[in-house]
């Protein structure tokens, strides 16, 4: 019975794509009906004689796919889809509350979201209680006088993480 429930149930995973290929595999996995998710942000590029807002991707060479073990090959299979990433020869699984994390700092325009693969040393737990980003759990780090609440995809090695002013966290109890 437990291998008839991890093979429909839907987890999502990481694959890597070919450099600049992002939204060609995007596309291409919706073509297919495979559920994804490409973070993008909005960005003013400035041309030489005009400016412009272009969407690039926020985790360039990643795009989160939500897949049941049936259409794990069917994902190899798309253009410019290199691999699942992977720890200890098994697809690295991302847990469905970070990447609903992620939809919603993205969704909110009140605050700037940077991406780093630097590792903070693990920082404070918090939630945020009030904006656009109620009900975030995360880290809090402090970097020039400035908070940063950090939210960390483990998978792939990232945080994403936004300025937000201390008044609008909570402490967490901590795990001891």
């Amino acid at each position: 019975m437990k291998s008839i429930i991890e093979t429909s149930s839907k987890k999502w995973h990481v694959v890597y794509t070919r450099s600049r290929a992002e939204k060609k595999v995007y596309s291409d996995l919706k073509a297919y009906d495979i559920e994804c998710f490409l973070p993008l942000k909005k960005q003013l590029r400035h041309f030489k004689n005009r400016k412009k807002w272009v969407e690039i991707t926020l985790i360039s060479g990643y795009c989160f796919v939500n897949i049941t073990r049936k259409d794990y090959d069917r994902v190899l299979q798309v253009n410019n889809v290199v691999s699942y990433v992977a720890f200890e020869r098994k697809a690295a699984i991302v847990p469905d509350k970070q990447i609903d994390y992620l939809k919603q700092m993205l969704r909110q325009s009140d605050f700037d979201v940077e991406v780093t693969n630097n590792n903070f040393s693990p920082g404070k737990k918090v939630m945020v209680v009030e904006g656009p980003l109620m009900g975030l759990s995360g880290e809090l780090m402090e970097e020039r006088g400035k908070k940063r609440f950090l939210l960390r995809i483990a998978a792939i090695n990232t945080v994403c993480s936004v300025v937000v002013p201390s008044e609008i966290l909570t402490a967490l109890p901590s795990d001891n």
